[in-house]
């Protein structure tokens, strides 16, 4: 089955969650297919912006539990190891979008319930429908976010929100999910205005870029001493090099610029 299909086009990644019959819930082969798309893309320096989306009524609907229950590979799989790096293969299927060279813009609808909200919050940037249902749903089973959302949720929602919709695992909207931090933008047609800004950001210095998410993302782990020296070196590793160069002969020119593309 293709769980999730990738669409490659003017360096833009479509990434679809294709599991609309279960409103695209997290099984264990669904885990795996999302976990393959993320480093797929992350591998092809074509790519410059990826976008996310879900197949059906749902951008993903959280764990498959009546799957889940009997399948000894989630039961008796201990979570302590780091499978993925830093993280183990659950919480590697939100935390590789994060992890990806390029921005992830991720377009939800419909249902986005636990670790289908902890996915959605590996993105850079998401738009989402106003009528969206949101949960922290862990709670409900009896269990807590786990799939990165702790480290995802704290860079862009209050403290003390988080803890009452970890406790609570309340049901939220997409224009409350703006309000609160969890989504950038409440949209009537997020797809539409997800390939938008992709195509934006395609357009620009694809090394420039990078680097930019590279120092976004190390900038709230750091000290102020060690996040100026690594603006410093991750600036010198572009300046006046062909794509940025490229930037400004192309913005002078009042012409679309001619980038190479770009991985460390």
């Amino acid at each position: 089955m293709d769980r999730v299909k990738i669409e490659i086009n003017n360096h833009i990644a479509v990434v679809t969650f294709n599991r609309p019959d279960k409103m695209n819930a997290l099984d264990p082969t669904q885990f795996r297919a999302i976990i393959e798309a993320g480093e797929r893309v992350g591998q092809d320096a074509s790519v410059r912006v990826v976008v996310l989306t879900g197949a059906g009524r749902a951008f993903c609907a959280g764990l498959d539990i009546s799957g889940l229950q009997a399948d000894s590979e989630v039961v008796d799989n201990p979570l302590l190891p780091r499978t993925h790096g830093i993280a183990n293969t659950w919480q590697h299927a939100a935390w590789v979008w994060r992890d990806l060279p390029v921005p992830v813009i991720a377009a939800a609808h419909g249902v986005v319930f636990g670790g289908g909200l902890q996915i959605m919050l590996g993105a850079d940037i998401k738009y989402i429908t106003a009528d969206t249902k949101l949960s922290i749903m862990e709670m409900k089973w009896g269990l807590i976010p786990d799939m990165a959302g702790t480290q995802l949720m704290r860079h862009s929602v209050r403290d003390d929100i988080i803890r009452e919709l970890t406790y609570t695992n309340r049901v939220f909207s997409g224009e409350e999910a703006v309000k609160y931090g969890f989504a950038t933008h409440v949209s009537e047609n997020p797809f539409e205005d997800a390939m938008k800004l992709a195509t934006e950001i395609a357009s620009k210095s694809p090394s420039a870029v990078v680097k930019a998410k590279k120092v976004l993302n190390a900038a709230p782990y750091l000290s102020q001493e060690d996040g100026l020296l690594m603006e410093s070196v991750e600036q010198d590793g572009i300046i006046n090099k062909k794509n940025q160069l490229e930037a400004v002969y192309s913005s002078m020119q009042k012409r679309v610029g001619n980038f190479e593309d770009y991985r460390e």
